[in-house]
């Protein structure tokens, strides 16, 4: 048992997805898990493992911002041995081609600053998403009617951004999308040699203003997890 986790040492699985909201977390594991227990409450941060096509899976919900996400993937890896971490979030699109629902499969993640910054001193570390599973992820997203888009992506820990001029570079470069957790997840998978990848849904848009209802981010995202647990097991 970790700090905050309350799972025993058995009740999470090797394969772990990651929503950042607890009720996502609990909304995917009784819509595709079988035999599903809860095995997290902790500071209500929900958690639950189960099964999907005889594989164990746990989903535990991994909080707001790379700060958060980072206590729950140094748990998740210390205390109980995670193996393949997948991120399962929402993002807002940065361009105009990557529309409202679309799935974006993050190949890298930028960022101005996470809690592994310090430990790069005048390095800018580029962390990206392990090769076969983005790979296997890509194959998923075919079967799926919904457009994909695979390239990097930006992690904010600023949700109420005041940098205008910060968002034109990111949309000047390329970046398909912007959310909050991805560069500090795919940091410290490489750094404990863990398999890690994120699978986004577009729920807003920079450049247009487009946004999903608050109900309809939570329910409406069922094709990026059903990619991701495809992902997982190729």
């Amino acid at each position: 048992m970790s700090i905050h986790i309350g799972a025993e040492v058995g009740d999470i699985a090797e394969t772990v997805l990651l929503p950042g909201d607890p009720y996502r977390a609990k909304w995917a594991a009784e819509t595709f898990l079988g035999n599903v227990r809860m095995v997290n409450e902790t500071r209500g941060m929900l958690g639950f493992t189960g099964t999907w096509n005889g594989h164990d899976v746990t989903i535990q919900g991994s909080g707001m911002g790379m700060p958060s996400l980072s206590i729950y993937v140094n748990e998740l890896i210390r205390d109980y041995d995670a193996k393949t971490l997948i991120r399962i979030g929402s993002c807002g699109s940065m361009q105009e081609h990557v529309g409202i629902r679309d799935i974006v499969l993050a190949m890298t993640a930028s960022t101005v600053a996470s809690p592994s910054h310090s430990i790069f001193k005048d390095v800018t570390f580029a962390p990206c998403a392990d090769w076969p599973l983005l790979k296997a992820a890509a194959k998923a997203a075919e079967s799926k009617n919904r457009p994909i888009h695979i390239g990097g992506i930006y992690s904010s820990d600023t949700f109420y951004d005041e940098r205008p001029d910060l968002n034109e570079q990111m949309v000047r470069h390329g970046i398909l999308a912007v959310e909050m957790e991805t560069a500090e997840l795919y940091t410290l998978a490489l750094r404990h040699k863990r398999r890690a990848m994120s699978v986004l849904t577009v729920s807003d848009h920079l450049l247009t203003h487009e946004a999903l209802p608050a109900d309809q981010r939570e329910r409406s995202f069922g094709e990026m997890v059903e990619i991701a647990l495809e992902a997982a097991f190729a």
